[in-house]
């Protein structure tokens, strides 16, 4: 290992960046807001509308803020590694227990990803495409490039973005004998792309193909033959593209520049990263789309991180104007426990509301407001759980 990490500083845990990890989780949360629910029963109403399409992911290509939530995610778990390398080593502990740890702490999240996943099923459910457990597959792999030079990250950016481009591209497209059932889609699905670009396709490319027989090596209670939303498990390849990004940036972070330009950094990388992303789909070489974590949505998505974490770290850490983000710092320093109370608590804190507030509790604005009341009291009360956690100094850690 090239242990070129710069010695941890005092006071270096930066707010800026907790803050945009509870906007990101917030996002996530704010999923119990049931915007959509809303504009579904006020059709008129563009604002809800608005709110709804940005709550929601797109079907195929393109982008909404809340897809977002995941390459966000993802990257911000690069940019906290170089601070997190330091400070171990800081502590004294050796590169070795840093190495076991880190592949420790990907294996947890491989699992519990997937028990949460699994939550009120009859079995285990083995699938790898959520975000903690993609996180957890290439997380091993980004510690080790944290060891190294910033040219050898940028050059394993490149390795995978071209290596999984060339993949899907290589992969044969649909013949006369394709089984578009057993794939879960028509040869007719009208976000179906032409072209060279149909080798991005939903469940008729290379990744499909590999959860067709990957997938089927876990006991299930039926084979495997797609994924509904055309996630599949080689999307941590990808991913992992996003997380060297997120290092990039948290060298830059930890770095000798100025603060403001630091910010300039983000702000020409982000615009690149979007320009490029747009460009390539643009062109037809590489569609962007999320479900699937194309190159070209690596670049997009985080071209929209950079700029998220320019805002963030320009209005928290260098302008300091701090004291509005408190409530999301709040969700930020703890955001496993956010993820694991979003996924596990919201049936059992939306039932209690109802039983102790009353049916009609929620209904005050009229029946086509109640899903949101509803949902704001539920977001209410995981925010204050989480108040108590940051209270008592509870961090649910890996």
């Amino acid at each position: 290992m090239n242990a070129s990490i710069p010695p941890v500083r005092p006071s270096e845990r930066l707010t800026s960046l907790d803050a945009y990890r509870g906007f990101v989780m917030l996002l996530m949360m704010g999923e119990v807001l049931h915007f959509c629910h809303v504009s579904a029963a006020l059709p008129e109403s563009g604002f809800w509308r608005l709110l709804c399409h940005h709550q929601s992911h797109v079907e195929w290509v393109g982008c909404a803020l809340h897809d977002l939530i995941q390459p966000s995610f993802s990257f911000i778990v690069g940019v906290a590694l170089p601070f997190s390398i330091a400070n171990r080593l800081a502590r004294g502990q050796s590169p070795l227990r840093l190495t076991l740890h880190a592949f420790w702490r990907a294996l947890v999240l491989i699992l519990l990803g997937v028990f949460l996943r699994s939550t009120g099923a009859h079995q285990t459910n083995w699938t790898f495409e959520d975000t903690l457990t993609q996180i957890g597959l290439g997380y091993g792999f980004l510690f080790l490039l944290g060891f190294r030079s910033l040219r050898a990250q940028w050059l394993a950016l490149a390795v995978i973005l071209l290596g999984y481009w060339a993949l899907f591209a290589l992969w044969p497209l649909p013949g006369a004998n394709f089984d578009w059932q057993a794939a879960g889609v028509s040869p007719d699905w009208k976000y179906n792309l032409n072209g060279f670009a149909a080798h991005w396709n939903k469940n008729t490319n290379a990744a499909r193909a590999f959860d067709t027989w990957f997938l089927n090596l876990f006991p299930r209670a039926h084979p495997f033959t797609n994924n509904g939303g055309g996630y599949c498990t080689l999307s941590f390849i990808p991913t992992l593209g996003t997380m060297i990004l997120g290092l990039i940036a948290g060298g830059v972070l930890r770095g000798e520049r100025k603060p403001w330009d630091k910010v300039g950094w983000f702000v020409i990388a982000g615009c690149a990263g979007l320009g490029a992303g747009w460009l390539l789909n643009v062109l037809g070489v590489c569609p962007v789309v999320k479900r699937i974590w194309t190159p070209a949505w690596v670049l997009f998505s985080g071209g929209g991180c950079f700029l998220l974490l320019a805002f963030c770290y320009a209005v928290i850490d260098v302008a300091r104007f701090k004291a509005w983000a408190f409530p999301l710092v709040v969700i930020g320093t703890n955001s496993i426990a956010a993820y694991c109370m979003a996924h596990l608590f919201e049936d059992f804190i939306s039932r209690n509301l109802v039983t102790n507030l009353g049916a009609g509790a929620f209904k005050i604005l009229g029946a086509a407001y109640e899903p949101f009341l509803h949902g704001a009291a539920v977001l209410c009360v995981f925010w204050l759980i989480l108040f108590w956690m940051y209270r008592k100094k509870i961090f649910l850690r890996i």
